[in-house]
């Protein structure tokens, strides 16, 4: 039950930091992820998936674990890994808001 109620807190959390984000500054960041993602986050390629339109938290979440090691990837942790946590939190936003 404990873990239940600190998981749900953490998510809670997660989803308060995303609402505060700098979509701007998100957009910004999100420049690089355009060669793969495409600029409006509507990948060209099939085996990229579809930025645009995610949920926030979710991003945030493949995000840290790319650049913490927790997901692999050849491309995308290199490109995580020197992103601070309001870089991630901002690309995140910026990408939720775009439809």
């Amino acid at each position: 039950m404990i873990k239940k109620i600190l998981l749900v807190s953490g998510l809670a959390l997660t989803a308060i930091n995303v609402q505060a984000a700098d979509i701007a500054a998100g957009k910004a960041k999100a420049g690089m992820c355009a060669g793969c993602h495409g600029p409006a986050g509507i990948s060209f390629a099939p085996n990229y998936p579809n930025l645009a339109g995610q949920k926030a938290p979710y991003l945030v979440k493949q995000m840290k674990d790319f650049k913490s090691g927790k997901r692999n990837d050849v491309m995308m942790s290199p490109m995580a890994k020197p992103l601070s946590d309001t870089d991630i939190e901002n690309i995140a936003a910026y990408f939720a808001s775009l439809k």
